[in-house]
């Protein structure tokens, strides 16, 4: 049997670059339109241009990166279509999901959703986007891997990342975040009392918010979206 294994380094500097670009594009520290080169990364992160060309090709591959020959390769814009439907995607395993934490929920995720919403309490007053975009996203997880469902987490990771953009330019527009807040508190509670109903409600409407937001966003950031 012949077969090449690649380097340990080689393949841990490719993901190490993969990753750190895809969250510098989700956190809109490369903002949409922004025009990005092989050497330019390379240099950044003192590294060869391989591991940043197959990082290049998997973002590409993820809608995040566009590559027009002779014009070089732009952060892609954000696709509302996109947007929408991956907040489709995304409504219908929360929603699954959180009538799942209804039934049984950990004693030890509960103390972590706990623990968060204060957390994102605290986060409001310090006017942090990027940090409530980061517990935004703990306290959904949270929930998931409570029902022994990270895999499906992980799956849904990887597919909405122009709705996490959408969502992450909403977070730093507005930073009246008490109707967030408020929801997520109201959906532990739901889960503390065993309410699925309500949870279920709660989490719909929640999941609804990105929609009425992308007018406002398009409006301000017309440059960021696809025509």
């Amino acid at each position: 049997m012949n077969f090449t294994l690649k380097p340990v380094q080689s393949v841990s500097t490719r993901d190490a670059v993969y990753a750190s670009l895809r969250e510098l594009i989700l956190k809109l520290e490369l903002p949409p339109g922004t025009a990005i080169s092989e050497k330019d990364i390379a240099l950044k992160f003192n590294v060869s241009r391989t591991p940043v060309r197959e990082s290049f090709v998997r973002l590409a591959q993820e809608g995040l990166l566009e590559v027009y020959p002779q014009r070089g390769t732009f952060v892609s814009l954000i696709d509302t279509n996109l947007v929408e439907e991956a907040r489709f995607m995304r409504e219908q395993l929360e929603v699954a999901v959180v009538k799942l934490a209804c039934a049984d929920f950990p004693t030890e995720h509960m103390a972590a959703l706990d623990d968060n919403i204060t957390r994102q309490r605290a986060c409001i007053d310090a006017h942090d986007y990027r940090l409530m975009f980061e517990l935004d996203e703990s306290f959904h997880r949270t929930i998931f891997e409570g029902c022994n469902k990270s895999n499906t987490w992980a799956v849904l990771g990887g597919i909405i990342a122009h709705l996490n953009r959408s969502r992450m330019l909403r977070l730093a527009v507005d930073h009246q975040w008490n109707h967030l807040f408020e929801q997520h508190r109201s959906i532990v509670e739901a889960i503390r009392v065993h309410d699925a109903e309500s949870a279920v409600k709660l989490m719909t409407d929640h999941m609804h918010l990105s929609v009425s937001d992308q007018a406002l966003l398009k409006e301000k950031y017309p440059d960021y979206f696809k025509a």
